[in-house]
């Protein structure tokens, strides 16, 4: 239910007082950005894969396999991060404080065909579950 304006007066004039009389409270209160939140970590995860790869070849030159699985693990980790951060930055609006909520899936029917081949299965899947309960 939208507010008055009269309502939304008295609040921008609650704002403008709390951030007179507090702006360290205020400023915390705001948050920061999600899409410069997640274009940090996939930065840092760029970082994260190019050392990977000097630890991957340092395993190599150095005729030691465990520094080289450490620097794979840490390239393939790396890598992960970072997509799951690229993904979240394209679902992220430009305004957004919080992450948006995960994308929820409808169950489908029989005579639904459409969707992939992997949600047919999954939904096939969940219903014998179900049925053996």
């Amino acid at each position: 239910m939208p507010l008055s304006e009269e309502e939304q007066r008295q609040f921008e004039q609650l704002e403008r007082a709390l951030a007179a009389e507090d702006p360290k409270f205020v400023s915390a209160m705001r948050g920061t950005n999600v899409r410069l939140y997640y274009k940090r970590r996939a930065v840092l995860a760029g970082v994260g894969f190019v050392l990977g790869i000097v630890v991957l070849m340092t395993g190599a030159i150095i005729p030691n396999t465990i520094i080289g699985v450490i620097g794979f693990v840490m390239m393939v980790a790396c890598l992960y991060i970072a997509a799951l951060s690229m993904k979240r930055i394209s679902n992220a609006g430009e305004s957004d404080d919080i992450p948006p909520p995960p994308p929820t899936k409808r169950h489908r029917t029989k005579h639904d065909s459409s969707g992939s081949f992997m949600e047919r299965m999954e939904d096939r899947w969940r219903r014998r579950r179900d049925e053996d309960l």
